[in-house]
């Protein structure tokens, strides 16, 4: 079962920004890997969702909402998630919480 105690609730406002996403027509293949992905395959498909980030009006938005909520997986505010693990710091990836 999955922990979403950190998630904002269910409030509307907190996921408006989603709408404006340039992501919204793209569905997920884009910004998260496969399992099993690796080396240049990854770096590819991470370059291509974040091409598609650094056009969106709402890339701050979605990055805020990532590193409040410690998304684990995928390309966020044209971020992978070892990029936000780095900008949270030594102490997120030693939360024992298994999340970014």
């Amino acid at each position: 079962m999955s922990d979403v105690r950190r998630l904002p609730g269910a409030a509307l406002h907190h996921w408006q920004w989603q709408q404006r996403a340039a992501c919204r027509s793209w569905g997920s293949g884009p910004f998260f890997h496969p399992y099993g992905e690796r080396g240049e395959e990854r770096e590819d498909r991470d370059a291509a969702a974040k091409r598609i980030c650094a056009r969106c009006p709402v890339r701050r938005a979605c990055l805020d909402h990532a590193l409040r909520t410690r998304e684990p997986y995928g390309v966020w505010g044209g971020l992978t998630e070892e990029e936000r693990r780095g900008l949270l710091g030594p102490a997120a990836e030693h939360s024992g919480t298994g999340a970014v």
